[in-house]
Formats: C-alpha cells, sequence, structure tokens
C-alpha cells in the first residue's frame, strides 16, 4: 500500500532570497563549495542547469552514507522564487515510490525563509517519514547562507 505525505519546514536566513533562488534554479552544481560536506556534486545529465525538463545528479552524504539522486527539474518559477525537482533515480527510492522536492525563498523584510516541501509516497505501509532529508535541507540552506554571510564580510 505504502503512505502518502508531506513534510514541509521554513529555514530563515539572512542572506538575499534572490542569490539562494538563483542557486537551486540556475547554478545548483555550486552548492558542492558552499556545503561541500553535504553536496559533493552536481552535473547535468541531460539538458541545462535552469532550464525546465533538464535532468541533474547529485552526490552527497545523507546520514553518513554516501548517496546519488537523479533529478528531473520539473519547474522554476522566478515569480515564486520556487524549484521543484522530481527524484527518478537513486537511493531515495529504494524507500519511496515517489519523491518531490521543492524549495521556495520568501522575501519577509530584512530576513528570507526557505520553504522545503518533500512530497513522497512510501513503499509500504512500513515506511517512514523523510526527517533525515528534511533535517539535510536545514543544513544545507546553513551553509549557503554561511558562505554568503562569509563573503559579505
Amino acid at each position: 500500500m505504502g503512505i502518502k505525505g508531506k513534510l514541509e519546514v521554513e529555514v530563515d536566513i539572512n542572506c538575499h532570497g534572490d542569490i539562494f533562488h538563483e542557486i537551486f534554479s540556475t547554478r545548483p552544481h555550486h552548492v558542492s563549495d558552499m556545503s561541500p560536506s553535504n553536496i559533493h556534486a552536481c552535473d547535468v545529465h541531460d539538458g541545462e542547469f535552469g532550464k525546465p525538463g533538464s535532468i541533474i545528479n547529485w552526490n552527497y552524504t545523507l546520514d553518513g552514507k554516501k548517496c546519488v539522486a537523479k533529478e528531473l527539474v520539473e519547474v522554476i518559477d522566478e515569480e515564486n522564487k520556487l524549484v521543484r525537482f522530481k527524484i527518478i533515480e537513486g537511493d531515495l527510492l529504494n524507500e519511496f515510490k515517489t519523491f518531490t522536492l521543492t524549495v521556495q525563498v520568501i522575501p519577509m523584510g530584512d530576513i528570507t525563509g526557505v520553504k522545503w516541501t518533500a512530497e513522497f509516497d512510501t513503499i509500504d505501509d512500513k515506511g517512514h517519514y523523510p526527517t533525515k532529508l528534511i533535517d539535510f535541507c536545514i543544513a544545507v540552506s546553513r551553509d549557503i547562507e554561511a558562505h554568503h554571510l562569509k563573503d559579505d564580510k
């Protein structure tokens, strides 16, 4: 059967939201420079960075384990500062039938909200919620923030 679910978290950051959105929409391959303990590589498998329909490969470490993901860039919405990726191959699909990850930047005055949404369908009823992945997204957000705050000094 499985469990369909959705987890959301919003992280407040102190760097400009446009920069954060640009990183995930057009320059995801730069994330490995900003969060090297989490993201090890990102490259284009098909298409090009910044284009919906492109397929991106990620190498990352989740909960101490080296993992891979091949993601279809489903949506890049400049107006709403949103990017949605659908996992089409990789380690997450060992536990989930479907998995989609959305990152959206929400301007809030002096700070910026980064909203991560994981939508998933577990393989069976014993499946777990992807809380470790949400923790991972928070850590990556903090690393990107720290990288940009360091550059601003």
